[in-house]
């Protein structure tokens, strides 16, 4: 994907992601890994716990990074909680790199929502 492609295609996402948040400003990648996060837990309650934020951030890095080979779902614990094992070593890449790549899933992740629920009203 080019930079200008990735560039417009992640600006749309944050769009969505403000208009479901109801939000003024547009997200950052941590806000759009939360929202992903919640998304594949699969409810939503008024307030996480700070520990239950950095849990949803991480399911979030999990089931983006598994487009990729790196993680595996498998399974949900008594909670309901989703748990990703890792199969793949990761390279190393700088914060730049890795916050590219996981815009780049993320594009992915919002385009494969977007089909299964017949699109996505941004305005």
């Amino acid at each position: 994907m080019e930079t200008w492609e990735l560039d417009f295609e992640w600006l749309r996402v944050q769009h969505i992601v403000r208009k479901a948040m109801r939000r003024e400003q547009l997200p950052d990648l941590n806000t759009v890994l939360f929202l992903v996060g919640i998304q594949e837990l699969g409810r939503w309650k008024k307030g996480f716990s700070k520990e239950e934020k950095q849990d949803l951030m991480h399911i979030a890095v999990c089931r983006l990074l598994s487009y990729e080979g790196y993680f595996e779902f498998v399974g949900r614990d008594a909670d309901g909680w989703p748990h990703w094992r890792q199969v793949l070593e990761m390279p190393r890449r700088d914060t730049a790199a890795q916050e590219t790549l996981l815009k780049i899933l993320a594009v992915r992740y919002f385009k494969e929502l977007e089909v299964e629920n017949g699109g996505f009203e941004t305005e």
